[in-house]
């Protein structure tokens, strides 16, 4: 709602923040990896015609967990694939996934095997996504069952992301295909049935052309796939789906997620409750340090990863949310923004993956994209978006309210209830948060580390984020965090000098 109660605008507009709007008549948030494993599993065993499956990253080692199995069901995905097509006559696999991706993934155990596997059967296609500039991925993570059916989120099916949402220390599920640990995962995805899974396989299929693949005509028929274990959050709501797609000679440039960013947060009245696997990108800082400068706006929580994972990630993207933290920070007069890490009880730090931004329990958005410039400007994303400000009274907003609720007090180690009482009381994100927040399985905010010069240097420059496929061989006179800053003292020198030579 606008200030003055009058309805507001809807916020998703085709061809600016969002790509197609259309019904889901059901559409659910879907919290971890152990959630997800399970539902999707429900999903594929009742396809009929076509699953369709796009990533980042795939092991067919993982088990997908969760229910009895039927008799002869394989656990790891790879096997239940093809269990899946031979089980179900007619039944179609899709497999398309990032190319430098699969490369890395080949000597994973079997892998090799079960891929040799797939390519001899007829009905199972796959193809490395390799449409994309040099240095970019394809980093979207969506499933499309018989046309009906449709994941979009930020889970992949790959090794290291199993965790339910208690991340309990020394969980024995939480291992890798070797029989390895891996460290507490925090992670997100939707799922969604109805008209909006048309435009899905829209949109799987012709990536899968762009990527080199045969024509796949839309499918006649299918079933109704939604899994029997999964509570719908919501009824007949409007669903947006947004991507991101770098220029290329023969692609249009696609900046529908950037847009979509900058539009909710400039549209929050109250608060803005966001998770996201990085802070780095300058667009994103300054549309937050717009809405921290006015006198009545909104708090903004954020929910990161200690430190990236990987290693060239923390040089950059740790950087990068430091230096862009420090000058939000010195805005921040009216104390309103505040970045926080989740902890087990055990004091391990949990991994944040998920990308979910609530505004003001009106607006929900789920996705792929992280808030740095590779996810607005370089690699392939998708997101969906649901906006109910039009009606406060809408009895969906308290859903919405609902999610956030959930998501603060899993990272908080409390009850969901208490989180929405103390919000109630209090009116304050942030208050809620500090006050319930403590030692063990709790959050705890973020401080910035000491920088060295090499990774100053290379956060300001923005060698390892670039701001699109243009950058990536731009000249460092011409890019960094703080380029419009030395654009400015580069024009007022001018002026000083255009002055004293009158």
């Amino acid at each position: 709602m606008t200030s003055d109660d009058t309805p507001a605008p809807f916020l998703f507009e085709d061809g600016r923040n969002s790509w197609h709007t259309a019904t889901a008549d059901r559409f659910a948030v879907v919290i971890d990896a152990c959630r997800y494993f399970q539902v999707a599993r429900e999903a594929m065993l009742k396809a009929e015609k076509r699953i369709m499956l796009v990533g980042w990253d795939f092991d067919a080692r993982i088990k997908l967990r969760g229910g009895p199995l039927e008799p002869g069901e394989p656990e790891t995905v790879g096997e239940f694939i093809l269990w899946l097509v031979e089980r179900t006559p007619g039944l179609e696999v899709y497999l398309l996934r990032w190319d430098m991706g699969a490369i890395k993934s080949l000597f994973r155990g079997r892998t090799i095997v079960t891929l040799l596997r797939w390519m001899k059967h007829p009905r199972i296609h796959t193809k490395l996504d390799g449409k994309h500039p040099t240095g970019a991925s394809h980093h979207q993570k969506i499933v499309v069952i018989d046309d009906k059916f449709t994941f979009c989120g930020g889970i992949d099916m790959t090794s290291d992301r199993w965790d339910d949402r208690d991340h309990a220390d020394g969980n024995p599920l939480r291992v890798r295909p070797n029989g390895t640990p891996h460290p507490p995962w925090h992670d997100a995805t939707s799922a969604m049935s109805g008209p909006i899974t048309t435009e899905f396989g829209n949109l799987v299929r012709h990536r899968w052309a762009l990527a080199g693949g045969k024509p796949i005509e839309p499918v006649t028929g299918g079933a109704d796939c939604w899994p029997d274990s999964l509570e719908p959050d919501f009824a007949d709501v409007r669903v947006a789906i947004a991507r991101t797609h770098p220029l290329m000679p023969d692609v249009e440039e696609v900046r529908e997620i950037e847009q979509l960013y900058l539009d909710m947060i400039a549209c929050a009245q109250r608060r803005i409750y966001a998770e996201s696997q990085y802070f780095a990108s300058r667009k994103i800082a300054e549309a937050i340090a717009a809405r921290l400068r006015e006198p009545n706006g909104p708090e903004i929580v954020l929910i990161n990863p200690l430190t990236a994972n990987g290693w060239l990630e923390p040089i950059a993207m740790d950087t990068a949310r430091a230096r862009l933290f420090e000058t939000l920070r010195r805005l921040d007069v009216h104390k309103r923004f505040r970045i926080y890490h989740p902890f087990t009880a055990g004091g391990e730090a949990i991994y944040v993956h998920a990308k979910v931004m609530i505004v003001d329990e009106h607006m929900l958005r789920v996705g792929s994209s992280n808030m740095n410039n590779r996810s607005l400007r370089l690699d392939t994303e998708c997101d969906v978006a649901v906006d109910l400000r039009a009606d406060r009274d809408d009895p969906r907003c308290a859903r919405i309210g609902a999610i956030q609720h959930s998501l603060v007090a899993e990272h908080l180690g409390v009850d969901p209830e208490l989180v929405a009482n103390r919000i109630a009381e209090t009116g304050s994100l942030i208050e809620t948060i500090e006050s319930l927040r403590g030692e063990g399985r709790s959050l705890r905010p973020y401080e910035i580390p000491d920088l060295s010069g090499v990774e100053t240097w290379l956060a300001d420059n923005e060698i390892l984020d670039p701001e699109g496929p243009g950058e990536m061989f731009e000249g460092l006179s011409k890019r960094g965090l703080f380029r419009r800053a030395r654009a400015w003292r580069s024009d007022r020198k001018q002026r000083r000098s255009r002055h004293l030579h009158r």
